[in-house]
């Protein structure tokens, strides 16, 4: 999308180029229907009246929020709901006319931002309802209900701002619920959305994604489910106890959200012969595959990273780190196993990939490898109580893996945020070992300046002669040009 600045750049220069008799009257006039030209000034004038008309809302409406505190308590309670439930659909319907059907330039926008506001009525809609009707709860029921809410209207409206909003307020009610312990203790509804919290975002958002076609809602909708399935678990909370499911709880924590997000496949979810037509943008070009695999690369470097500090491993029977004091709940469990199912499925459409990725693949970091990873980690997890300080060296062993992989996909693809992501993490996991160790100064000073030179001198290598891959002219473009 050409923006707006380059509009205007481009008109000062090809002022410049037809003065000069660099092009003629003709080529002038082309550019300036192709880019609107005579578009800009009034295009600013109309920005500048959407900006007033914002400002003028504003007071308005906090002219109005002050004048209904200051009568609040007189109305009767049926004048209350009336008026609350009159704001919310007149707004709602505005947006949504507005927004849909725009006669003048900005109204789409002013109508998105009423849809917006709309959304963020429902929730005090739904706050002052509960008060007048004397209904307590805590903070986390109502976020978890208004970002429901919330969802329920981007399904409708297909606006990925109302889902990314929803999304936020699920997310800080499930984090208060989780912190809060009656969540864990008695039985409701939205103690059972803390509780089974992975699948709800699995059933309602990632859908979402889907319909409003956004790798944005995808990708914090596998960071709510990874996150949220970890949290659950606990498994910092029994690890180094004496509990024989405390390895297994870890393993499943630790090594399911990446085997998730790696083997995922919108293939999982459509028939042959049908996803093109259904999601004909997502289909074809798997517009989700590469975010679902950054994240699981993402993720394996945090917990490799993590777990590859000693004190994990020096005092394994008697760990002083707890989230939380209560024990496991098995309800957690349940969306484990489901989530473990689809991942089944995803790396069973990578069987055939499997057998043959150390073999034919190009990349490093492919199927096989983040497989041996995974495997390799979930036995030290499992045998954690009786390897000791090996669960150490074996964490720093497979962050090295990784790092040298994702530095070696980085000079053969030619991408240098892969390249780069991969020195970081060699770099970080050397000096956090210079640090965490009982090392000299002397020693670390040499160890700081190699890491220093060694960045500098791979950075003005990669630049030199790695070539990232530049993205071709089209066929008929190519062929106007002999």
């Amino acid at each position: 999308m050409v923006t707006e600045q380059f509009r205007r750049q481009l008109r000062q220069e090809s002022e410049k180029w037809w003065t000069e008799g660099l092009i003629d009257a003709a080529l002038y006039e082309n550019l300036s229907q192709r880019y609107q030209f005579d578009r800009l000034e009034r295009d600013a004038s109309h920005r500048f009246i959407a900006i007033l008309m914002g400002l003028g809302a504003v007071l308005l409406g906090i002219g109005a929020i002050t004048f209904v505190a200051a009568n609040w308590q007189v109305w009767s309670r049926t004048f209350k709901v009336l008026l609350l439930l009159a704001c919310f659909v007149s707004i709602n319907a505005a947006g949504f006319y507005l927004w849909r059907r725009p006669v003048a330039f900005g109204q789409q926008r002013l109508g998105h931002g009423l849809l917006i506001l709309g959304a963020l009525l429902l929730g005090a809609n739904l706050g002052l309802m509960s008060q007048m009707f004397h209904q307590h709860g805590d903070l986390y029921e109502l976020l978890l209900i208004w970002g429901l809410g919330v969802a329920a209207m981007a399904y409708s409206l297909r606006l990925t701002s109302l889902s990314v909003l929803s999304l936020i307020l699920t997310g800080m009610g499930y984090h208060g619920g989780w912190l809060s312990w009656s969540s864990w203790q008695e039985f409701s509804g939205t103690q059972a959305i803390v509780q089974h919290f992975p699948l709800v975002v699995s059933v309602v958002f990632v859908p979402l994604a889907y319909w409003c076609r956004s790798r944005v809602i995808f990708g914090l909708s596998a960071v709510a489910i990874a996150t949220a399935l970890v949290l659950n678990l606990k498994p910092v909370s029994i690890w180094g106890s004496f509990l024989p499911s405390a390895g297994w709880i870890a393993a499943i924590a630790f090594i399911l959200p990446p085997a998730l997000l790696w083997g995922y496949s919108d293939r999982i979810w459509m028939r042959q012969g049908t996803a093109d037509t259904r999601y004909p943008a997502i289909s074809n070009t798997h517009a989700f595959h590469p975010v679902a695999r950054s994240l699981a690369v993402w993720f394996l470097s945090i917990v490799f990273y993590v777990f590859a500090f000693r004190f994990w491993w020096d005092n394994a029977e008697n760990s002083y780190l707890y989230f939380l004091r209560e024990d496991l709940s098995w309800q957690p469990l349940i969306d484990a196993a489901v989530l473990a199912v689809v991942a089944g499925l995803g790396w069973l459409q990578l069987r055939y990939q499997l057998k043959r990725a150390f073999r034919l693949q190009a990349q490093a970091i492919n199927s096989g490898t983040i497989a041996a990873l995974l495997l390799l980690a979930a036995v030290v997890f499992l045998r954690h109580q009786t390897i000791g300080l090996f669960g150490a060296f074996s964490f720093n062993l497979l962050l090295f893996l990784l790092a040298l992989g994702l530095i070696r996909d980085g000079l053969a693809v030619g991408q240098r945020h892969t390249f780069w992501g991969g020195m970081v993490l060699l770099v970080l996991s050397i000096i956090t070992r210079m640090l965490e160790y009982n090392t000299g100064l002397l020693l670390k000073s040499i160890v700081f300046a190699l890491c220093g030179v060694g960045v500098i001198a791979a950075g003005l290598w990669f630049e030199r002669n790695v070539k990232p891959h530049r993205h071709t002219l089209p066929q008929a473009s190519q062929e106007g040009t002999l």
